[in-house]
């Protein structure tokens, strides 16, 4: 008879996605799982395979848990270039805000770390960037369509644009105590919208 799991999985692995996202993968030893996690090396072994398996499952979480607020910023009814406008500052709010200054973007923070060398990881980043590039060049289609993005504009170049600016805002929030420099580089980014 199989024994059922004396911990809830769900939960641990949220531990596992918060304690990465403050330390980075290298610098988690399966040892600071074991006690962030509450459940013992084999556990852990059992439920996510590897520390590996585990970091990844952590990053999807980490999307899963991201995503629908940027799709629902983008995707709402009415005119579109307002609610790019209001992610992007979101973004850059965020990135120069206390507690997430301190830990940064998990995704961000993966590409940095693990993603020169690792290519399940680089495939993991790059398919979150996929999804906020799509979501950025729909809303600025849809922009053009309703006449508020000129149509010299190209919006796939213009969503690309964005996505490199949102990674580089948490990059600098992250390591820059002085918020005036990312919130000029929305503003300024926000003028190619006009």
């Amino acid at each position: 008879m199989a024994r059922t799991k004396e911990f809830d999985p769900d939960a641990a692995l949220q531990s596992a996605l918060e304690l990465f996202w403050r330390r980075g993968y290298e610098a988690t030893s399966m040892a600071d799982l074991v006690e962030a996690l509450g459940i013992g090396r084999a556990s852990i072994y059992a439920t996510f395979g590897n520390k590996h398996d585990l970091y990844l499952k952590a990053l999807e979480r980490y999307g899963e848990q991201q995503r629908p607020l940027l799709l629902a910023e983008l995707a709402q009814p009415g005119p579109a270039l307002p609610a790019v406008r209001a992610a992007v500052r979101r973004f850059g709010a965020e990135a120069t805000a206390e507690r997430r200054r301190l830990t940064g973007c998990f995704v961000t923070n993966t590409a940095a770390e693990l993603a020169p060398h690792d290519a399940t990881a680089a495939r993991a980043v790059e398919r979150s960037w996929d999804h906020i590039e799509t979501l950025l060049h729909s809303a600025l289609v849809r922009a053009q369509a309703q006449g508020e993005l000129p149509a010299d504009r190209d919006p796939l170049t213009l969503a690309r644009m964005l996505l490199v600016l949102l990674q580089g805002l948490r990059v600098v929030g992250k390591a820059s105590a002085d918020p005036a420099r990312v919130r000029d580089a929305v503003e300024q980014a926000l003028t190619l919208l006009d």
